[in-house]
């Protein structure tokens, strides 16, 4: 399924994720930004059998912060992005799984700070 998801868009997803990481680094303020649209490009490229998870000390102020300055400064728009064409690919039946890798991209697009990617089997 990574390798038709790779071929349907996911190369693609993957290159803007990465384009716009490096951008983002650009200035000390936006490395934190970059790294996580670097986590976001990582589970662009191969998105099946992966799950995104809450971090142990996701609780923190930092983490509420950071994720509260990347809704405003983006992350709404990459989110809802990734949820229209999880609802497109869920109108045909052939498209639900890639659909739900959408779904699973926009909750990670919405809030990354405090969230790690791991194996579906951990």
């Amino acid at each position: 399924m990574n390798i038709l998801w790779l071929l349907l868009g996911g190369i693609f997803t993957c290159i803007e994720y990465l384009i716009a990481s490096l951008l983002m680094m650009i200035t000390i303020i936006g490395i934190p930004f970059g790294i996580q649209t670097m986590k976001m490009s990582m589970l662009a490229l191969m998105p099946f059998g992966k799950k995104v998870v809450s971090c142990p000390d996701s609780g923190g102020c930092l983490s509420l912060i950071m994720n509260i300055l990347w809704i405003l400064l983006g992350g709404i728009w990459i989110s809802l992005s990734h949820l229209g064409f999880g609802i497109l690919l869920c109108i045909t039946i052939i498209g639900i799984p890639f659909g739900i890798q959408h779904f699973k991209l926009a909750a990670l697009a919405l809030t990354p700070f405090g969230k790690r990617i791991v194996d579906a089997s951990y």
